[in-house]
């Protein structure tokens, strides 16, 4: 039988269907748009006055920011080998800060001045193509009424302080990208070496002690036990000015772990660069210089932290996965008299990002 018959929902009245029905009217009336709701700044225009006073210092805010990331550009100074670290973190927060401040500036200033100052009445419009003459004019006298409801000819305060806040925010970015050109520089760079001799040459060299980052503490081979793992300077490393002792650690720093000798696969060239197990390798990535700091015991992988490339330790640090494109560097280590780790020599590679293969 049908559902008709049987007075199923669709035909006995049960379900209200919405839209319009036969007769004209809607089955559930349309509530319309809900009375507007006037601000204080709407009645009051001592509290419109204030708003406008708010947006106005929220857009210099933006102008101060601007200024302070320029102080911090040029005054402070161009950042070089030679820079006191007090320095650096100085131009450092200028910049951050005054970036934060100039956009935050704007970006609150017009949010604020839009919900206190700006018509906030709803209106329903149905969407229509502009095609004619007609429809064109209507829509620059739409244009016309935004302007007018943003009341930028009425508050020149508001104008003038947006329009400051608005060209001075780009330069900045228009200052930075003027300083990725370094064509007038490159000759002066590679005379002074600056590439991949740096990475070529640490602190390491025959006899220098492993030493705990950062306490300085010697390390003695009976100290490092089976799964465990140490983060290396050379000796010497902690008595360099702050300049000096960053560069130098940026290059210097190995993590040092011991494995069961069994599990080790060895090169022939390097069967001596161990400790019965005891293994060093660069901390630095060969990525893009992120410290490889994650060491798993149990699959004897390191991980680097920023980009996940991983590092087989048991096959010399051979990539197994991630956009790494070379083993991490091995540093020969042994043992003196006393019983301490010293390195045999410095590492017989580049450490770091390995575009120097590239050549």
């Amino acid at each position: 039988m049908s559902e008709q018959s049987h007075g199923g929902p669709e035909h006995s009245g049960a379900v209200e269907h919405a839209g319009v029905e036969e007769s004209g009217k809607y089955a559930i009336d349309n509530p319309g748009i809900p009375p507007h709701r006037p601000r204080l700044a709407d009645e009051d225009p001592r509290a419109a006055k204030r708003a406008e006073r708010q947006v106005a210092v929220l857009f210099g805010i933006s102008i101060i920011g601007t200024v302070l990331f320029f102080v911090g550009y040029f005054v402070v100074g161009q950042i070089g080998p030679d820079t006191e670290i007090g320095t650096v973190r100085l131009q450092n927060m200028l910049l951050g800060l005054g970036t934060a401040f100039s956009m935050l500036g704007i970006g609150v200033g017009i949010v604020h001045w839009a919900k206190t100052l700006m018509p906030d009445h709803e209106v329903s419009e149905a969407r229509h193509e502009v095609r004619t003459e007609e429809d064109r004019r209507v829509a620059v006298g739409m244009i016309d009424d935004i302007v007018e409801e943003s009341q930028l000819k009425r508050r020149p305060l508001l104008r003038n302080t947006l329009i400051g806040a608005v060209a001075l925010a780009p330069l900045p970015a228009i200052a930075l990208f003027r300083d990725l050109d370094d064509s007038d520089n490159r000759s002066e760079l590679a005379a002074e070496n600056f590439g991949v001799e740096r990475l070529s040459h640490t602190m390491w060299d025959s006899g220098v002690r492993l030493v705990r980052d950062p306490t300085g503490t010697p390390i003695k081979a009976s100290d490092v036990t089976v799964g465990s793992a140490f983060h290396v300077i050379p000796e010497g490393l902690n008595e360099l000015p702050p300049t000096e002792h960053l560069n130098q650690k940026a290059k210097a720093v190995v993590l040092l772990m011991r494995l069961d000798p069994q599990d080790l696969q060895i090169s022939p060239e390097r069967e001596d660069w161990n400790v019965d197990g005891i293994v060093a390798y660069s901390k630095i990535c060969t990525h893009v210089g992120c410290p490889v700091a994650l060491y798993e015991q149990h699959t004897h992988h390191l991980l680097c932290p920023c980009h996940q490339s991983t590092f087989d330790l048991t096959q010399e640090c051979k990539v197994i996965f991630g956009p790494a494109g070379h083993a991490l560097p091995q540093l020969p280590i042994t043992v003196n008299e006393e019983g301490f780790l010293v390195a045999q020599s410095d590492f017989h590679e580049p450490v770091g990002p390995a575009y120097w293969e590239r050549g």
